[in-house]
């Protein structure tokens, strides 16, 4: 019985710790960090600023490049200090050759597809300028974004900027975007949080940028580029920041069977990234970078989610055998009560509302779920690093 005890409610804590607790510690830290610290950032001159590169790796997004186009060429940031690179790997759709139509961007194709690290291993050679700014083909800049980007690396030790991603509010939406849309808000709340304590524990795909100095070929079967890349900048020591109004834009999972092909795998790849970064656990080396980086990451890929099943059972065995105390009555009834909450959101998960705040149970299970999936997906081997891209509204 006690040793039951003692699993359970240290497994209830951790749980706790990983999705709430760790983000009230960070306010807690930052606030006496900004007692005894001023902040200042100091934006770069106009007449400073230097050449970036914008990388953008496609496949098949003929469709989204006009609008990429305007939106990259309508950036505050001096057009002649803007380099545009598009990779374009086993594109098919005629995404080169209308890339190849349009002035002042460089287009570089190779008829096999072989994911998109391959394509930025083989895209980097043709950087030149000392950032490199990373955005995905479906996502649209806000229009000062690269301006804070570069703003922040006035700083010399910082190696890599994320931007935020966000997802379009419509208003009313279904389970995909309305669990979507509220996770990223938290999520970016803890970054922002993360970059003020010391560094960001892994970049935002949809738009980050490194020092191009600090690139490293990353292994052709990586799933989480950016995660990696950004990582091993921070490894390197670095720091990650992250500024949320340098933000790129895109619109929710068409639903949520979209929304959990997306997720799983990012859940096999980030599996693999704790793997494969496994001297980031670290905490004597990496310091502070190693308790955010266990606290943020580690814990929701390879703890929380199998803590989730394990105080299940045990809970029942307590509320069953334990009579001296009513609180596993009522831990056990709060657990039926959320999974009738994910079981209602999962009904409900395709129909547009504006209760928005009903489907945030579901899409907490479904970012669990996705673990489960994830993890046999490492295991096998069956997760591709070639994979199509989850269909968006």
């Amino acid at each position: 019985m006690l040793i039951l005890k003692v699993i359970f409610w240290f497994s209830l804590f951790l749980i706790f710790y990983n999705y709430l607790g760790y983000g009230i510690i960070l306010y807690i830290l930052i606030k006496i960090k900004r007692f005894k610290t001023s902040r200042s950032h100091q934006a770069a001159k106009p007449e400073n600023l230097p050449e970036v590169t914008l990388f953008i790796t496609a496949y098949n997004e003929k469709d989204t490049i006009p609008g990429k186009m305007a939106n990259s060429r309508s950036l505050n940031y001096p057009s002649e200090k803007i380099r545009l690179i598009w990779i374009t790997d086993g594109s098919d759709d005629g995404s080169p050759e209308l890339l190849r139509s349009l002035q002042g961007i460089e287009v570089y194709h190779e008829t096999e597809r072989k994911g998109k690290i391959a394509a930025m291993n083989r895209g980097m050679q043709f950087v030149k300028t000392p950032i490199v700014i990373f955005s995905d083909a479906n996502t649209f800049l806000g229009e000062d974004s690269i301006l804070r980007i570069v703003s922040l690396f006035h700083d010399p030790k910082v190696g890599c900027v994320s931007g935020e991603k966000r997802i379009f509010d419509s208003g009313s939406d279904s389970a995909s975007g309305s669990g979507e849309g509220i996770y990223w808000k938290y999520e970016s709340l803890l970054k922002k949080w993360d970059s003020e304590l010391y560094s960001v524990v892994g970049a935002a795909g949809e738009l980050f940028a490194i020092r191009t100095s600090l690139w490293q070929e990353v292994e052709p079967d990586t799933l989480l580029d950016d995660f990696v890349i950004s990582l091993r900048v921070a490894m390197a020591g670095y720091t990650i920041k992250y500024d949320p109004e340098a933000y790129a834009i895109e619109s929710a999972s068409k639903d949520t069977k979209e929304e959990l092909k997306r997720k799983i795998r990012i859940s096999a790849g980030g599996i693999q990234a704790v793997i494969r970064l496994k001297p980031l656990l670290n905490v004597f080396k990496y310091g502070t970078l190693s308790f955010q980086y266990i606290s943020h990451r580690v814990l929701r890929w390879m703890v929380s989610p199998f803590l989730l099943l394990l105080i299940i059972p045990i809970n029942y065995w307590l509320f069953r055998n334990e009579n001296i105390t009513r609180i596993y009555t009522l831990l056990w009834y709060g657990q039926i009560t959320f999974y009738l909450l994910v079981l209602a959101g999962w009904l409900l998960r395709d129909k547009q509302t504006r209760l928005k705040g009903l489907f945030v149970p579901f899409y907490f299970w479904m970012m669990n779920y996705s673990v489960y999936l994830g993890l046999i997906r490492y295991i096998k081997g069956s997760q591709s690093v070639i994979w199509e891209k989850a269909k968006r509204k």
